[in-house]
């Protein structure tokens, strides 16, 4: 086990690693791709690119991304923008809820790959193994995708109820009938109701609380509510301990005052697809600095300097990395890029259904590591850390610099009036910041791709318009490079130290957290895909 020092003299070296990889992703003038570019055309590399393969084409005023359409899609491809959707309506309706986004989409890809197992020679499914196989004769292409569609179907109405009438028009689009409740495993029908019924019993009490009726739940209380009686140290108005997470009050819309608790601190309890309680224990990052100690002040350093002087393409990564696409979370962004590796590689059906289990599932186990570990240290915030003084290095009780707010620029201010680049409405995320839920799902989900694909080339471009979070765009265009899986990762867990929601330690713990989660639930994976694979308890 490295010592503290060895581990804070890593830290710093990573932090080195990642603010280069800002300015350049990473500096290698012999490939056209890395790079950033302002300029309002595209750059050279994105125009070599077709654009057929791409997902963030040009950029919107509003944050949004935009899509372009892919002939090729497979049904899984298209089962999975269904998913996306219906997990952003559940994200506008319910605000995002990164922990619940991840396994509400892990379920209806487990569902898919289940149904798709019975139609491969030796692919077992996570839940009934090897005992809803078919014959050769009826392994056809249209089989697989009328079991998948009513196995992803039912895995939607399961986590989303609320969205019933829009997810089964959406599936009568492909041609679905919603109401065909064929159990009989001899037709694809029957494969994709049952493969799904196994998976969502699976579900039903895996900890999540989905139903409100876990023991030690609240009388009325709502879907995924906090039955392990979690109690913060300190309040709003008061920090106690500055080691301890502290909920923050926002301002909404409306004018309105609320103050968010630890969002789902029962997570540490879901059943994870590859991992024991064991494994959480085991895999379980080292823990920050404390905060007033020289490790601490360096990382609020850095924060600071962030916040103070923040460059077009810097503000652009925060918005990008801060919630995916339409708000789906780590787990919705990640599988977006699964769909772009798809894209370029020409993926059909099989592999698809494949990528898109493999992705889902880990990105879902990742919170799960990253949620007991956050409740294990239930550590602060910089938010906290700079407003409680202590940790701000050399600071003399004057005044530090300081982002003022949209519209404002920077300023001088007291390090009380901190504030990280985020609206009034949405400070900072409500539960413990170490470590980096970004960074360990970025590190497993990246590690996922390179694994599976075989490669570590990614080689997009994403467009973006600097300063849509807080609503001042720009009205320049910042081309976002990605040339790898691991810069990908490395760029998501670096702008959360950039937006002030994570000292660096919490990023670079975490993507060491991530990449050993999805280095270890490889081969489970692939048990799965070569028929060796047990039905797990």
């Amino acid at each position: 086990m490295p010592s503290p020092h060895a581990l804070a003299g890593l830290r710093r070296l990573t932090a080195t690693a990642a603010a280069a990889l800002t300015s350049l992703l990473i500096a290698n003038a012999a490939d056209p791709m890395l790079g950033q570019s302002t300029d309002k055309t595209r750059p050279a590399a994105m125009q070599e690119i077709d654009p057929s393969f791409m997902h963030y084409m040009t950029c919107d005023p509003s944050g949004a991304a935009t899509y372009a359409p892919y002939k090729d899609a497979s049904r899984a491809y298209k089962l999975l923008d269904i998913i996306e959707d219906a997990s952003a309506r559940e994200a506008e309706r319910d605000s995002p809820r990164p922990t619940i986004l991840a396994r509400n989409m892990a379920i209806p890809l487990t569902a898919e790959y289940d149904a798709w197992a019975a139609y491969d020679a030796k692919a077992v499914g996570s839940r009934l193994g090897g005992t809803l196989r078919r014959p050769e004769a009826e392994r056809t292409q249209a089989n697989k995708e009328i079991a998948i569609s009513y196995a992803c179907l039912d895995g939607l109405l399961f986590v989303y109820p609320e969205d019933a009438d829009y997810i089964k028009g959406e599936f009568k689009k492909l041609g679905i009938d919603p109401e065909d409740k064929t159990t009989d495993p001899g037709s694809p029908i029957g494969v994709g109701h049952t493969a799904a019924a196994a998976v969502l019993e699976y579900h039903r009490h895996d900890g999540s609380n989905q139903f409100a009726d876990e023991p030690g739940t609240p009388a009325g209380a709502k879907p995924y509510a906090d039955y392990t009686g979690y109690k913060p140290v300190n309040t709003a108005d008061k920090i106690v301990d500055a080691d301890h997470w502290q909920p923050i009050t926002f301002t909404k819309a409306d004018g309105t005052k609320a103050t968010p608790g630890f969002l789902t601190p029962q997570w540490r309890m879901v059943k994870a697809f590859g991992l024991t309680k064991q494994d959480l224990v085991a895999m379980r990052p080292p823990g920050p600095p404390k905060a007033g100690s020289e490790e601490m002040k360096r990382e609020i350093a850095e924060n600071i300097r962030y916040n103070a002087n923040m460059t077009p393409t810097q503000v652009a990564t925060v918005e990008f990395m801060r919630d995916g696409p339409r708000s789906t979370g780590q787990s919705g962004h990640w599988l977006r890029f699964a769909q772009d590796e798809s894209r370029r590689n020409h993926y059909k059906l099989d592999d698809d259904v494949k990528l898109f289990f493999c992705v889902g599932n880990v990105c879902e186990d990742a919170f799960i590591a990253n949620w007991e570990a956050k409740w294990f240290y239930d550590s602060s915030r910089p938010w906290t850390l700079i407003h409680d003084g202590k940790s701000v290095y050399a600071y003399d009780g004057q005044t530090i610099r300081g982002w003022l707010g949209p519209g404002k620029g920077t300023g001088d201010i007291t390090p009380d009036k901190w504030h990280p680049y985020s609206p009034e409405n949405f400070i900072t995320p409500p539960f413990p910041g170490y470590p980096s839920g970004h960074s360990t799902v970025s590190g497993a989900a990246s590690t996922m791709i390179r694994l599976f694909s075989g490669s570590d080339l990614y080689g997009f471009v994403a467009a973006r318009m600097p300063g849509t979070l807080t609503g001042e765009p720009q009205g320049q265009c910042v081309y976002l490079e990605l040339p790898t899986w691991t810069a990908v990762a490395e760029l998501a867990g670096i702008s959360r130290v950039m937006g002030g929601y994570h000292i660096q330690c919490d990023n670079v713990d975490a993507l060491a957290h991530g990449r050993k989660i999805g280095a270890f639930e490889w081969p489970i994976f692939q048990s799965y895909f070569d028929g060796t694979a047990s039905v797990r308890p």
